[in-house]
C-alpha cells in the first residue's frame, strides 16, 4: 500500500489489559473482511484514505500473491486506537485452505466478528465455524456487508441469519440499530436503545416492538433494568453497556450491525463508527477470557505464544506473539521448549508492512518480535517451565512432489523449506524414504500455490512439480524355486558361489529367511552372505523396481569353492537365484491402503459414499459425528486419495473433512497394476 494512505502515527499502547480488545474478523472468502478492516482503520484515524482489494492497496493484504489472487492468505494485525481503547483487529483469511491462519486468529482473540455478505446465504463452512465458536462460548457479533446490492431487504436477511445461525431463536441474534436503505445506500440509522438518529432515516415507522425485543434481550436477568425500560424511564447508558457486555460475554446475545460502501470511494463507510463503539464498549477484554490458558496478569511470569510468523526483506523473521500473562520488554531472555533460550531484542507493533517500535507489551496484547532464530509458529515463549497447548491445525493431506530446477536451487531448497515450515504449521515437508521424492503436504490447491510462490519470491528458489508416487511393493503370488550361479575365472582368485532358493508367499509377514542347508554344501560363514544378497535384491525389486515384501525365502542347497568363494560371490548368487524364482512365479504389486475417516453434514453422505466406492474403497460403516454430522469410515487405496482433499471439498461444498492413517499393503487389481509394472 502506498505510504501516503498511512498516518505514520505512533503505535497505540496501553498499560492495562482492560484497555485492550482483541477481535478476529471471520467469514467466507469475498464477504468483505479486508475491506471492512480498511474502513475501520480509516474511521479510527490510522489511515488517511481507504485502499481497495481490486487495486491491491489495502493495508492488511500486503503480499504480492494476495494482490494477484485478490484474497487474504495469511493472518494480519491492524492495531487501532478508539476512545482510549486499543483494538487489535485480526483479519483472518476466509478461504478454507488457510484455516490454520484462522485458527491462530481465534487463539489470539477474545471475540469473533462474523462478516457476512447480505447478498449470499450463510454457507456451510461459516455455519460450522459459528457452531464451533458456540461450543466454547466465544463471544460473537455479526456485521452485514454488501448492502449496496440491488433488492436487499434487511428484514429478510435478518430472518435468514436467525434461521441458520441462531436455529430460529430470534432473541439471540438482534440488530442494535434500525437501518435505512435508499437506492442501495445506507443513508441513516436509529439506535434502538437510545433513540439517537444519524443520517437521513425518512419514515421509520413505529420502532417500539424492535426496541422492546432488544431491551429485553440485553436486560437478561436484570429485572430492574427491564422494568425501567418498559416504564419509559431514561436508561443509564453505562448500565445498558454493562448489560450488553454481560450478555455478549455469556454467549446469550449476538449483536447484528451493518455497513455499506462509502459514497465517496476511499472515504468513511457508514456503520463503522457504530461498530468501533460496540467493540470498545461491549466486547470482552483479555481479563474476561475463560479457558485453559493462563490468567491475564501483567505481573505474572511471562507466558506467550507465536500465532504467526512472517518475513521482512530488511528485518528478517518476524514473530507475531500473543502475550497471555506477564509483561514483555526488550532485552528479555525467553525460554523456547526444546531450544536454547533466546533474547528478545526489540518489540514492534505491525501495521501492514510497517513495524512501529513499542517499549513493552502487557498481558493480553499482541506484539512482533524480530529475529527469533529457532522459534516457530505455535511455539511458547516463557520465563518459566510451562508451555501453552497448541491450537488445532488442519491436517495437510494434499501432496505435491517437487524437484529443484537447477543446482543453485537445490543448494538453497532445504533451508528455504525449513523456514517456510517454521512459519506455516499447516505445511508438512517430507523426504519420502520409499519413493525418494521431496513432497510438500498442503491443505489444498490454493495453499499449494502460495507455498510455491513464496519459495520463488521470498527465497529465489525455483522448483518443478513432478508426478506424486505412492510407495508400492512387490510380492510373490505363488511358490517358486530359483538357482543362482556366479562362477568367474580370470586368473588368480576367481569368484564361485552357487545357491538354490525356495520363495513362497507370506501375507502380512514382511520378510523371513530360513536356512535348510544340510551337509555343509554352503559353509556356515556364507549363510549370512546369502541373506544379505537376498535382502539387497528385495530392496531393488524383481519385477517393476518396487521393494519386495511378505515372502519367506529358504536356502535349500548350494556349492562353494575352498579358494574362490567369498561374501560378495554368495551375495551375487543369492540375488540371481531370487530373480530366477521371480521368473517362475506370479509376482503381484501391492499398494498401500489407508483407513479414512470422513466427517461431513448428513445431507452429503450419499454423494461421499458413492465417491468412495468409485475409488475402490471399502466402507466399514457410518455413525453419528455430532449434531447433523455423519462419520464415515472406509478403507481406500492411497493412490485414489492423492486429490481427495480437493474433491471432497467439492462434494461437500467445503464442509467435509477427513483424516487418514496407513493400514497395510494389499494386492493391486491387475487392470490398475498394468499402469505401474514398467516403473523403475
Amino acid at each position: 500500500m502506498a505510504d501516503r494512505t498511512v498516518t505514520h502515527s505512533p503505535a497505540p499502547t496501553v498499560e492495562r489489559p482492560d484497555q485492550l480488545r482483541n477481535v478476529v474478523l471471520v467469514g467466507a472468502s469475498g464477504a468483505g473482511k479486508t475491506t471492512l478492516a480498511e474502513s475501520l482503520a480509516l474511521a479510527a484515524g490510522a489511515l488517511t484514505r481507504a485502499g481497495t482489494v481490486p487495486d491491491g492497496t489495502t493495508v492488511s493484504d500486503h503480499e504480492e500473491i494476495e494482490h494477484q489472487q485478490q484474497r487474504s492468505v495469511q493472518l494480519s494485525l491492524l492495531p487501532l486506537s478508539w476512545r482510549d481503547t486499543k483494538i487489535n483487529l485480526l483479519d483472518a483469511p476466509g478461504y478454507v485452505d488457510f484455516a490454520g491462519e484462522l485458527r491462530a486468529g481465534l487463539r489470539a482473540a477474545e471475540a469473533a466478528l462474523f462478516v457476512i455478505s447480505a447478498t449470499e446465504p450463510v454457507g456451510p463452512a461459516v455455519l460450522a465455524l459459528w457452531r464451533e465458536c458456540a461450543a466454547v462460548s466465544m463471544p460473537r457479533a455479526v456485521v452485514l456487508t454488501h448492502l449496496n446490492a440491488a433488492r436487499i431487504r434487511l428484514d429478510e436477511t435478518l430472518d435468514e441469519l436467525r434461521r441458520t445461525l441462531a436455529d430460529g431463536r430470534a432473541d439471540t441474534l438482534l440488530p442494535l440499530h434500525h437501518h435505512t436503505l435508499t437506492d442501495g445506500h445506507l443513508t441513516g440509522s436509529v439506535d434502538l436503545l437510545t433513540g439517537a438518529r444519524t443520517g437521513d432515516n425518512g419514515d421509520t415507522g413505529d420502532l417500539t416492538e424492535e426496541r422492546a425485543r432488544l431491551a429485553e434481550a440485553i436486560a437478561g436477568e436484570d429485572d430492574e433494568l427491564l422494568e425501567a425500560y418498559l416504564a419509559g424511564e431514561e436508561l443509564d447508558t453505562a448500565a445498558l453497556t454493562a448489560a450488553l457486555r454481560r450478555e455478549l460475554r455469556q454467549d446469550t446475545l449476538h449483536p447484528v450491525l451493518a455497513t455499506a460502501p462509502p459514497t465517496d470511494p476511499g472515504g468513511p463507510a457508514p456503520g463503522v463508527t457504530e461498530l468501533l463503539d460496540l467493540i470498545a464498549d461491549a466486547f470482552p477484554s483479555p481479563l474476561d477470557r475463560a479457558d485453559e490458558l493462563p490468567p491475564c496478569d501483567p505481573d505474572a511470569p511471562l507466558a506467550a505464544q507465536i500465532v504467526h510468523t512472517g518475513e521482512d526483506p530488511y528485518v528478517g523473521r518476524l514473530s507475531l506473539t500473543r502475550i497471555f500473562a506477564g509483561t514483555l520488554r526488550p532485552d528479555t531472555a525467553v525460554h523456547l521448549p526444546g531450544h536454547d533460550d533466546e533474547r528478545v531484542t526489540a518489540l514492534s507493533c505491525p501495521f501492514g508492512r510497517q513495524q512501529r517500535p513499542v517499549a513493552h507489551a502487557v498481558a493480553g496484547d499482541l506484539v512482533c518480535l524480530a529475529k527469533l532464530t529457532a522459534a516457530r509458529t505455535g511455539d511458547t515463549l516463557t520465563t518459566g517451565p510451562d508451555t501453552l497447548p497448541p491450537w488445532p491445525v488442519p491436517e495437510a493431506l494434499l501432496p505435491v512432489a517437487v524437484e529443484a530446477h537447477s543446482k543453485a536451487d537445490e543448494d538453497r531448497l532445504s533451508q528455504s523449506l525449513a523456514r517456510l515450515a517454521a512459519q506455516d504449521p499447516a505445511l508438512h515437508v517430507e523426504q519420502n524414504p520409499d519413493t525418494h521424492q521431496l513432497v510438500l503436504w498442503c491443505t489444498g490447491e490454493a495453499h499449494q500455490a502460495v507455498t510455491l510462490d513464496r519459495l520463488r519470491t521470498r527465497y529465489g528458489v525455483h522448483v518443478d512439480t513432478v508426478p506424486f508416487r505412492v510407495a508400492l511393493r512387490e510380492t510373490f503370488g505363488s511358490r517358486a524355486e530359483g538357482h543362482g550361479r556366479h562362477v568367474k575365472q580370470s586368473g588368480g582368485h576367481g569368484q564361485y558361489a552357487i545357491c538354490d532358493l525356495t520363495v513362497e508367499p507370506l501375507p502380512g509377514g514382511g520378510f523371513e529367511f530360513v536356512d535348510h542347508v544340510v551337509g555343509g554344501s554352503v559353509p556356515r560363514n556364507f549363510i549370512p552372505s546369502v541373506e544379505k544378497g537376498v535382502r539387497a535384491q528385495l530392496a531393488h525389486g524383481v519385477l517393476a523396481g518396487y521393494p519386495v515384501t511378505d515372502i519367506r525365502v529358504t536356502l535349500t542347497d548350494g556349492k562353494a569353492h575352498s579358494v574362490d568363494s567369498s561374501d560378495a560371490a554368495f551375495q551375487t548368487a543369492a540375488a540371481l537365484a531370487l530373480k530366477e524364482a521371480a521368473g517362475h512365479a506370479k509376482v503381484q504389486l501391492l499398494e498401500p491402503v489407508d483407513e479414512v475417516r470422513v466427517l461431513l453434514p448428513d445431507e452429503y453422505q450419499g454423494a461421499v459414499l458413492s465417491d468412495l466406492s468409485a475409488r475402490r474403497g471399502h466402507v466399514l460403516g457410518t455413525e453419528p459425528g455430532g449434531p447433523g454430522l455423519s462419520l464415515v469410515r472406509a478403507e481406500v487405496p492411497e493412490i485414489e486419495l492423492t486429490l481427495y482433499p480437493v474433491e471432497l471439498r467439492s462434494l461437500s461444498h467445503g464442509t467435509g473433512s477427513f483424516s487418514r492413517s496407513y493400514l497395510r499393503h494389499a494386492p493391486m487389481p491387475g487392470t490398475v497394476a498394468a499402469r505401474y509394472e514398467h516403473a523403475s
